[in-house]
């Protein structure tokens, strides 16, 4: 198949390859059907980004893309790549600039059908208690630069210290909630500055509180395992490191530009700018990017603490038969240091995951003890007006993608278009006519993240439920968002 002048070869109904040509060090693989392939792709540059991922020096057996692929900075949104940790090199356009954008789920003991009436309430809750928007702040005290760097090196344990949450909580948190090389020294005084209060906040864009029925359980064992039941309330929390994140990629990418002809290499686009692994700058990225992964995690943390509060207050509930407890917390927007693999041998690389969702099998190690028997909870929120999934990784994500599943839905249209078709509806009243209640800083970020904006997230798990490498568990449907 060609699809703007690449060609494309099916390997199954759910994977296709872009044979590796010219300077590809590997070949590219999309995790995608047939008909998504042919309608989602074809005014994207998304597969042009997959083939020039394939040329980063040290690039392990594929450039890789989820079914949510679009287009992105540097990689498609939707990519994985690892690289050898000797001979390769680490990139932010692999990462992101929302580093460590990432999924939260909490479970109650909730039922909807007995408090939907108090829905609309938990909204309004939720919204007074969570700061949302563009540059919100407020959530908790404005921190000192001492306090922030805390956060920098500690992640969600300083949450828990200061009171945000419980022990457990780090249990059920990717790496614990904190990456251990974080070292704020290789942070600039304006990433903290920029830091200093928006802990506990949500930002804008993409990132949502959403209230969630469990409409459907597919895997009653993993779903039990999980403490999901159909009918039940769970909540969803999506944001990352804010403001610091963004200045931490930003200020380090004016770097490792320089560092690519320092190095010598030679690639298809300026937006991969990378530098070696093991070089001063490359290292000094990694440090940087987990003291912003840790302030994610923490960010989340303290929300989840926050929602604790709005859900007591709703319903007027004590702690104990609320039930409020942290099911996971996945991060998207993320390069990490795994063992995989390679060739019949196991190899440490460094795994990018750029819009995407690590999906760890059963029995390993650093997934919760409690999920061993099923694998790692796998986070797939869609668009605020149709459903979400829960997923649980495989043994074959581990031999196929490095471990790594889908995100979310996948944009299908830009921002600008989103906005254009929404001119002239009520986005409001069509989603509460739906059952959705809403509620947001302004009209323009409902707008922008109209259900109709994204692909279908049920096409997108399908793909990687049929291929293996993800499997469905549950199934959400949201019955109150908040945006920024």
């Amino acid at each position: 198949m060609n699809i703007k002048g690449i060609e494309i070869e099916k390997i199954s109904d759910n994977l296709w390859e872009i044979p590796k040509s010219g300077g590809m060090l590997v070949p590219g693989r999309i995790y995608i059907s047939q008909n998504m392939l042919e309608t989602s792709l074809q005014n994207d540059e998304a597969l042009k980004q997959v083939i020039n991922v394939a040329h980063l020096p040290g690039i392990q057996k594929y450039s890789l893309a989820m079914p949510d692929i679009h287009w992105g900075y540097g990689f498609p949104i939707g990519g994985v790549a690892a690289t050898d940790l000797n001979e390769g090199v680490i990139s932010p356009g692999g990462v992101g600039y929302d580093i460590n954008c990432g999924v939260r789920l909490v479970r109650t003991s909730l039922v909807y059908n007995s408090c939907k009436d108090r829905i609309k309430k938990l909204v309004e809750n939720l919204f007074k208690n969570v700061p949302t928007g563009i540059g919100s702040s407020g959530a908790i005290k404005k921190l000192s630069a001492t306090d922030t760097k805390r956060i920098l090196k500690n992640g969600s344990e300083w949450a828990i210290e200061n009171g945000f949450g419980l022990q457990e909580d780090l249990l059920f948190t990717e790496e614990n909630g904190k990456l251990k090389s974080a070292d704020p020294e290789f942070v600039s005084d304006r990433a903290i500055e920029r830091g200093l209060d928006q802990t506990g906040t949500l930002g804008s864009g993409n990132h949502f509180l959403e209230v969630d029925v469990v409409e459907k359980t597919y895997d009653e064992f993993t779903a039990n395992s999980f403490g999901l039941f159909e009918g039940q309330i769970v909540l969803q929390i999506h944001t990352g490191s804010r403001g610091l994140g963004y200045q931490i990629c930003d200020d380090y990418l004016k770097i490792l530009v320089k560092a690519e002809k320092k190095y010598g290499f030679s690639l298809p686009d300026k937006q991969l700018a990378c530098a070696p692994i093991k070089s001063q700058e490359g290292q000094d990225y990694f440090s940087a990017m987990c003291c912003a992964a840790n302030f994610a995690w923490n960010n989340r943390q303290i929300i989840m603490h926050l929602a604790k509060k709005s859900f007591k207050e709703t319903f007027n509930i004590s702690e104990p038969d609320l039930g409020f407890q942290l099911v996971y917390d996945v991060c998207h927007n993320i390069a990490k240091i795994e063992e995989h693999e390679i060739g019949g041998t196991k190899k440490n690389v460094c795994v990018h995951r750029k819009g995407a969702t690590r999906a760890f099998p059963p029995d390993n190690k650093f997934i919760p003890e409690k999920y061993r028997n099923t694998g790692q909870p796998v986070l797939i929120p869609g668009d605020m007006g149709r459903y979400s999934f829960i997923s649980a990784g495989t043994e074959k994500a581990m031999e196929e993608t490095f471990g790594s599943s889908c995100h979310g839905a996948g944009r299908l249209q830009s921002r600008h278009q989103a906005m254009k078709q929404a001119k002239g509806r009520n986005l409001i009243d069509e989603l509460t006519k739906s059952g959705i209640i809403i509620q947001a800083k302004g009209f323009k970020t409902i707008a922008e993240e109209m259900p109709h904006a994204y692909k279908d997230v049920a096409d997108v798990v399908d793909v990687m439920h049929n291929a293996g490498i993800s499997t469905k568990v549950a199934k959400l449907k949201p019955v109150g968002v908040i945006k920024g």
